[in-house]
């Protein structure tokens, strides 16, 4: 891929842009970089710059001409629906993401995609340490915190990148094919931006649209929009469920065992042994381990990972356990749905923190659900009068809007009593109030340990 003296339109300063531009930078590109923020909200990322001098900004607006742009590099958080990325795609400039631009320059390595509306990160995170421990040269990027693009110097054929893949990074791929694709479930997210639920799926399907029949695609039976997408794949796809017996694929028996159905039939362990709670998880660690066993890694080393693997940070996280009061840190539960899943991991009676950034999803399910096991509501954020409508629509009266998370947890401990669990699970994005859902879920778990 010949970048020299081309001119690269970067579009989104954020923690990709900045190994984008370095890269960029080598390439021998002409880099313009736009983001909508002004220079005094980006001081630190434009400090980590100032070494490059073939850099042009523009800050705080979105430029008018781009008429002698080559080539635009999108970040995930950046609609595609801007007036002059529509412009872009008139003048029939290529626009790419972070995501496909590592793949054009590495040196073949075998990705592995995982997308899904929740789960993704735990997935990643299980396949990721399972292809470590068979010793692989592994590296756990994308979506979950780790640009793919910072990997293609260290990288050759021999080395597996497991990728968490988000609609908004498979929005932006072209040529980006996975030896073994996943889609773990898809539910109302996003919609803010994708606008309508089919041009999400729509956004997700792109995981496998380059597949080869030689190659794999993971899908989760029991999700019906993900079924479905069988239909599309040109790949070879496995099914998981732990509802109905697939053939060819993984499934759970009537005895609770996880059976391995695909070459050949294999009780492989009982859904007991996983070391993470929840029938989300359960589904987490099937797909994990339709992606291992495709991938020929030896069983007992996944058996070994899935028995003994600890909960990512930020993801059903035991935070402290004060007075008999339990305190779990879910901040990456930015949906609904990832909020039932988590309500639905735990039989302690529950005080939920929830509210955030509006996504433009509703939390009349989510409510309804909540009503065996949540009993009082501990709300902040922009969506938090949302949410107290939609709850006082479902029976809840035992309602508190705060201003912060300070004030959410000092409320939540102070209401709590001996055997109940103090569950932080927004269900709602964090960037309203925080940079990012890990600020979110750090200044919660501060806030716990400063109780005394």
């Amino acid at each position: 891929m010949d970048l020299r003296s081309k001119k690269v339109l970067l579009i989104g300063l954020a923690k990709t842009g900045i190994s984008t531009i370095k890269h960029l930078d080598r390439l021998g590109a002409r880099i313009v970089v736009n983001d909508i923020k002004d220079e005094s909200k980006l001081k630190e990322i434009l400090q980590e710059l100032e070494k490059i001098n073939n850099v042009e900004y523009i800050l705080g607006y979105h430029p008018e001409n781009v008429d002698d742009i080559d080539m635009a590099v999108v970040s995930p958080g950046v609609p595609l629906d801007l007036p002059f990325i529509l412009k872009l795609k008139e003048n029939n400039i290529e626009i790419i993401g972070e995501v496909e631009l590592a793949y054009r320059l590495s040196n073949d390595p075998i990705f592995i995609g995982i997308t899904g509306t929740n789960g993704k990160t735990t997935t990643t995170s299980i396949v990721g340490e399972i292809f470590k421990k068979a010793q692989k040269d592994t590296y756990i990027v994308g979506n979950i915190g780790n640009p793919v693009i910072d990997t293609i110097d260290k990288t050759n054929e021999k080395s597996v990148l497991v990728t968490e893949l988000s609609s908004f990074q498979l929005e932006s791929i072209d040529e980006f094919r996975p030896k073994v694709s996943a889609i773990l479930n898809i539910t109302q997210d996003h919609l803010n931006r994708h606008h309508t639920m089919e041009n999400y799926i729509d956004a997700k399907a792109r995981i496998f649209m380059n597949q080869k029949n030689t190659e794999f695609t993971i899908l989760n039976y029991d999700d019906l929009e993900v079924k479905k997408l069988a239909q599309k794949c040109n790949s070879k796809v496995i099914f998981f469920s732990r509802k109905e017996e697939v053939e060819g694929g993984i499934y759970l028996d009537r005895n609770d065992n996880i059976v391995i159905d695909i070459d050949e039939k294999i009780t492989f362990l009982n859904k007991e042994e996983l070391s993470l709670p929840g029938g989300h998880n359960l589904e987490n660690c099937m797909a994990a381990i339709g992606i291992a066993y495709v991938s020929k890694i030896n069983l007992e080393v996944i058996k070994d990972v899935l028995t003994t693997f600890n909960a990512v940070e930020h993801r059903l996280e035991f935070v402290r356990n004060l007075n008999d009061i339990m305190f779990v840190n879910d901040s990456k539960g930015t949906n609904p749905d990832s909020t039932i899943k988590a309500v639905q991991s735990y039989k302690n009676p529950i005080i939920l923190i929830a509210g955030g950034m509006d996504k433009g999803s509703s939390f009349d399910e989510l409510l309804e659900i909540a009503k065996s096991n949540v009993k009082i509501l501990v709300l902040l954020g922009e969506t938090a009068s949302k949410i107290e409508k939609s709850a006082k629509n479902k029976g809840f009266n035992d309602i508190h809007i705060v201003k912060d998370m300070e004030e959410a947890v000092n409320t939540a401990y102070k209401l709590a009593q001996k055997g109940d669990l103090i569950l932080l699970s927004p269900a709602c994005a964090s960037w309203d109030m925080y940079k990012s859902f890990e600020v979110r879920g750090k200044d919660f778990k501060c806030n716990v340990n400063n109780l005394k």
